[in-house]
């Protein structure tokens, strides 16, 4: 079967199951499969593919058919430019969280060598996003209660050459910090999705992705209250609390900032034009 017959014949069939995309995604697969870049395929329609990758695509199709993520059958996914292995230990880097990392980068940019710690690292993709945009000086922690989670992250710390920049370290939240650590930044996408609302996710969210990583109690506020209440004592005095939102949660965050001392400098929105990133220093 040539490549332009699979993707006629498999963009319907995504369309009966309610695959988001489904012409780019039959595209994204084979480029995988391929080892292409997903618009050399258009120079290649005619070609013949084996058996042997026919069988290997039929799996993959099925696999998403079924409402697997894509990044998880193809074991990438890119993030502030950098492609990152994930697998069903982490969550999917998502676009929005790039606007974390800008955030800390333009909060960052007069502190040279600076110090920064990561809570809920995941799959890295924060810690390694700034580790590679940040100074050689630059010193990052890592943090994350998953030691397979904490796997992932150094093979894609390994990946982009910056595995001397991060510590990874196992525990809950800041608890595994030493307690002698000064840090410029505490950043973190913590998880953030009330219990209740988890069966009104997705299907490829809630099947496939580590609970854990999203839900934070009863109204998914669990983590910043934890985050708010213990940070200030890791930070710099001119350092600073950079944490992602949820949607609707700038209020609740934003008060239990105040409550703990913090005094709230920034709130950013996302393309969307939802409060996604909230930033606070110390008063």
């Amino acid at each position: 079967m040539k490549i332009l017959e699979v993707i006629n014949r498999t963009t319907p069939f995504f369309e009966k199951q309610g695959v988001d995309s489904p012409r780019l995604t039959i595209e994204l697969l084979l480029a995988h499969l391929l080892k292409k870049r997903r618009l050399d395929l258009y120079l290649e329609f005619e070609r013949e593919l084996d058996e042997a990758t026919l069988s290997t695509l039929r799996e993959m199709v099925r696999r998403r058919a079924e409402g697997e993520p894509l990044q998880y059958i193809t074991g990438e996914a890119e993030f502030c430019g950098l492609k990152f292995a994930v697998d069903r230990r982490v969550l999917i880097p998502r676009p929005e969280t790039e606007l974390l990392v800008e955030v800390a980068l333009e909060q960052l940019k007069e502190c040279g060598a600076a110090k920064v710690v990561d809570l809920c690292t995941g799959s890295g993709c924060i810690a390694v996003a700034l580790a590679k945009k940040l100074g050689d000086g630059a010193e990052i922690y890592a943090t994350d209660v998953s030691a397979e989670a904490l796997a992932l992250a150094e093979v894609n710390a390994d990946r982009h050459g910056i595995e001397k920049k991060i510590r990874f370290l196992q525990g809950d939240l800041l608890d595994v910090l030493p307690d002698s650590l000064a840090v410029d930044a505490i950043v973190s996408n913590p998880p953030y999705i009330a219990s209740g609302d988890l069966a009104r996710l997705p299907k490829e969210v809630r099947e496939f992705e580590p609970v854990h990583a999203l839900v934070a109690g009863d109204d998914g506020l669990n983590f910043y209250r934890r985050i708010a209440g213990n940070a200030r004592r890791f930070l710099l005095p001119d350092g600073f609390l950079c944490l992602e939102l949820g949607d609707g949660q700038r209020p609740d965050v934003e008060r239990m900032c105040v409550e703990n001392g913090w005094m709230v400098v920034h709130v950013v929105k996302d393309l969307q034009g939802k409060e996604r990133v909230i930033v606070a220093r110390t008063k």
